[in-house]
């Protein structure tokens, strides 16, 4: 026979999902979400990307719903993503003279490659309000969606997305997202790549004043700033956030060269095997260089100024200098 619970015992309450097996987050948590390349050839960017053995989608033209019930408004800008198991990359290419696509055009025009980090959020609304709070000038919050295949046939990508006004953040495109439909946007089908990354850990920054930088991002993402031996850095539920000087660029990537300040420099990749990594980048004729559990490997031009850090632990990323 089944047990029964007494009549004043509690229900047992299924305990949480932690937050490195979830995709999305819950109440007030915020994960490292996507980076995306700003590009100018989308097919010769697909192709880096398959170079390094990442698994690709169908190219995208991203839109806003209409006010009224009218046909949807393009944005000016389309996606191509590698999903991963945690978290994505992603490239956008111009598709329309917008406002939008004008400030795609600036970010280019001071160099091509990273200009955007966004981190996925439970609230948008919420967390809009508390950015405000925090003092940034922001623009109202903007539910975006983008036709996606999917292996029942057509479906849709939504987003609710918080943006700062333009100027806030001169690193770029620094945004919060509420994912409407986890379900089209992770595809199962999307999330084996051959060189068999698994999720994004963290984005660097090269900043002009790192101490500047760090208390904007601080207000920004509401959690604290602390210094490390390259800079400051900010944990989040999930992933993190590196600002470092353009100093400590050099000994934690050296060689990397710095187009203008402030600079999105490189993201981390994990992945299940270094060696089954570096054979596909050996295979993709994409050079990389080996150290202290990482391989780093500058993008191809097609992605612009920066480069990958794979690693099957996260404390042998440079900038973390395990």
């Amino acid at each position: 026979m089944t047990k029964c619970a007494d009549a004043g015992e509690r229900p047992r309450m299924a305990a949480p999902i932690p937050a490195a097996e979830r995709q999305l987050p819950v109440a007030g948590e915020i994960f490292l979400d996507h980076v995306a390349h700003f590009v100018a050839d989308a097919d010769a960017a697909a192709q880096a990307l398959a170079q390094a053995g990442f698994a690709t989608t169908p190219p995208s033209i991203q839109v806003n719903p209409a006010a009224g019930g009218g046909p949807p408004q393009p944005t000016g800008t389309g996606n191509v993503t590698a999903m991963l198991d945690r978290g994505y990359i992603e490239f956008l290419f111009k598709t329309a003279d917008t406002p939008l696509a004008k400030q795609f055009d600036t970010a280019m025009a001071r160099y091509r490659g990273l200009h955007l980090i966004a981190f996925a959020v439970a609230d948008a609304a919420g967390t809009h309000a508390r950015i405000a709070t925090a003092g940034f000038a922001l623009q109202p919050v903007v539910d975006m969606q983008r036709p996606v295949e999917t292996s029942d046939g057509n479906g849709v990508a939504a987003f609710s997305i918080v943006r700062l006004q333009p100027g806030e953040m001169p690193e770029g495109r620094i945004q919060a997202l509420t994912h409407r439909t986890e379900s089209t946007v992770w595809q199962a089908r999307w999330l084996g790549h051959r060189n068999g990354a698994t999720g994004l850990i963290d984005v660097a920054i090269v900043e002009p004043d790192v101490a500047e930088a760090a208390a904007r991002f601080a207000r920004f993402l509401g959690r604290p700033a602390v210094f490390d031996r390259f800079g400051q850095s900010i944990t989040l539920d999930r992933g993190r956030v590196q600002l470092m000087s353009s100093l400590m660029l050099e000994q934690s990537l050296p060689g990397l060269e710095i187009p203008a300040l402030p600079f999105i420099c490189a993201y981390g990749i994990a992945v299940k095997s270094l060696a089954v990594t570096a054979a596909c980048l050996d295979a993709g004729d994409i050079a990389f260089t080996r150290r202290n559990g990482c391989l780093v490997a500058a993008f191809p031009a097609a992605l612009g100024d920066g480069c990958w850090a794979f690693v099957e632990d996260a404390a042998a990323l440079p900038w973390r200098g395990r």
